[in-house]
């Protein structure tokens, strides 16, 4: 067991995105940060993921401005960190190198320490670019590892299959898979390897195992990242911890929990018994909890589950005798490789923080909380919610036909959109994939990359009308354009490189919040304009008009 712990506080980017619908605003960032500076958490996720689109799209605000405003307010105490999803970046099709490189050398400038990068089928080919422009422009790579579990079918599913002459796939998502994984990630570049696992899906049990290998089969610091939606979290965490895992991902007590990850809170009275320093300032932490708490009251018609936990401020706080009890026993049990037993403690730990039960249908469908929540909205939406069961059934078979890619997004939401259209189609009297979505083709055909298991060539002629793999080809991308604006003084909607690559990435958001940025920036120069003269004064000088458009361009 190692005696320190790095702490990675998400609490910035994938707190907020997992329980508020990634809508804290600029101001409301702003009030944290001068806590932030004092906690020094070893890392700080504060961008990447939702928060580029959202700032734009709900916010109107500048994603630009809000990473380079929390680099001030932090100061370098922290490092700070971003999610990519490596080739793809933030959309599905893939990007040319020219793109992947302005957005890395732009973040890294911008604030970005340390560049989480993932990709969702696991290809490591898809990963590689960004590794490279990351470490290029001085950043470090953080290497994720999409963590799923195999598909689940019955006995008699197995024997239908074989007799069909079907094959289906032994075990792929085994410890072997995820250390051979981190294996040719380090051989890449990457200075850090994360396990990821958005779903929560990892078991205590399994997380003592995994981290235990990759810690000493793999020779870079080891993260271990999950949420807390069936039930795991806290215990698995714990796990790790005792195994020697090097770096954790928490949330603040106030954003943690249900869909989020773990709070750093309890974490801290965990490492506290096994003697682990973690070397974050326990009263910072606790302002920046306090804080957390009445930003939650303004987010409130996000907030889906309205359960605050009870206040906790470590730098002045005694658990209660049950709770300091349960925490021992927490302590002992993983220590002792007690895995079930760890987990029935921290769970009733969770409890006493008021945190939302375990999700027993994520729990035990093993999908994703956001892909189910999508299924049964898509459901809902035709009014054949009563068929949730079949979509659940099929899950598996859909994902297997696609090669098993992991549920992580984007494919946990290609897989689940499909297994709905499956039964759509069987209510309609139809065969399967009569009806089939334009990104699950692409997925099939394997313009996204390769996948775990091979595609059977069959299927994917029938799908994608091709029976070879067919990766993307990005010599035929596009650039968007970047037209000039008339009536805002003949300007570019993108006036820098920065504001390119938002176009580039979320193109119809981008085109709408920067539209907004250049009116207000021509009004703001009009009205900074002499009045204009008397009729018997003449117009503007020609040269006025002219040169107005080149001051708008500067």
């Amino acid at each position: 067991m190692n005696k320190r712990l790095s702490i990675r506080d998400l609490t910035l980017r994938d707190g907020q995105q997992s329980q508020f619908a990634t809508r804290m605003n600029q101001a409301q960032v702003d009030r944290v940060l001068p806590y932030y500076r004092e906690a020094k958490f070893y890392a700080m996720e504060v961008w990447g993921g939702a928060v580029p689109d959202s700032v734009m799209r709900f916010l109107n605000e500048s994603p630009w401005a809000r990473l380079e405003s929390i680099r001030d307010g932090v100061a370098g105490v922290s490092k700070l960190t971003a999610l990519s999803r490596g080739r793809n970046l933030f959309g599905y099709n893939p990007y040319p190198d020219s793109v992947i490189e302005g957005f890395c050398r732009n973040s890294v400038k911008s604030g970005i320490d340390i560049m989480r990068v993932f990709d969702a089928l696991n290809d490591i080919d898809n990963m590689t670019s960004t590794i490279r422009f990351v470490k290029e422009n001085g950043g470090m790579a953080d290497c994720a590892v999409c963590y799923t579990v195999d598909p689940k079918f019955t006995f008699k599913e197995r024997v239908s299959s074989f007799l069909r002459g079907k094959k289906l796939p032994g075990e792929l998502f085994g410890v072997p898979y995820f250390v051979h994984k981190a294996k040719e990630l380090a051989a890449a570049g990457a200075d850090m390897i994360t396990i990821k696992d958005m779903a929560g899906l990892v078991e205590p049990a399994t997380s003592a195992e995994l981290i235990k290998t990759l810690k000493n089969e793999v020779g870079v610091p080891i993260d271990l990242h999950t949420h807390c939606t069936p039930g795991y979290g806290t215990a698995s965490l714990l796990m790790a911890m005792v195994n020697g895992v090097d770096i954790i991902d928490t949330v603040i007590m106030n954003f943690s929990g249900g869909p989020a990850a773990p709070a750093y809170e309890i974490i801290q009275l965990l490492a506290d018994r096994l003697g682990i320093d973690t070397g974050v300032d326990k009263a910072a932490a606790g302002k920046i909890n306090r804080e957390l708490k009445d930003i939650r009251g303004d987010l409130v018609k996000f907030d889906q589950y309205k359960r605050l936990p009870p206040e906790v401020d470590l730098s002045d706080y005694t658990p209660a005798p049950e709770l300091a009890s349960l925490l021992d026993g927490a302590a002992e049990a993983a220590v002792a490789g007690k895995a079930d037993e760890t987990l029935r403690l921290c769970q009733l730990i969770e409890a006493s923080f008021n945190y939302p039960e375990p999700d027993k249908i994520v729990q035990r469908a093993q999908i994703p909380g956001g892909m189910y929540t999508n299924m049964m909205s898509q459901l809902q939406e035709m009014k054949l919610e009563h068929h949730l069961d079949e979509v659940l059934h099929i899950v598996p078979q859909v994902r297997l036909d696609a090669g098993v890619p992991p549920l992580v997004t984007p494919t946990s939401q290609i897989v689940g959109v499909q297994a709905v259209n499956c039964i759509v189609d069987k209510a309609q009297g139809k065969p399967f994939y009569s009806n089939v979505s334009k990104n699950f083709v692409e997925l099939v055909k394997g313009s996204y990359g390769r996948t775990p298991f091979a595609i059977d060539p069959e299927f994917r002629q029938k799908i994608a009308g091709v029976r070879e793999e067919t990766p993307y080809d990005t010599s035929k991308y596009k650039k968007q354009p970047n037209p000039e604006i008339p009536e805002f003084g003949g300007v570019h909607l993108a006036t820098d490189e920065k504001e390119e690559l938002l176009l580039e990435l979320f193109p119809s958001v981008a085109d709408k919040f920067l539209r907004g940025v250049r009116e207000a920036s021509f009004k703001d120069y009009l009205a900074s304009l002499p009045p204009e003269p008397e009729p018997d004064e003449g117009p503007y000088p020609q040269a006025f008009w002219e040169n107005l458009s080149l001051a708008m361009e500067a």
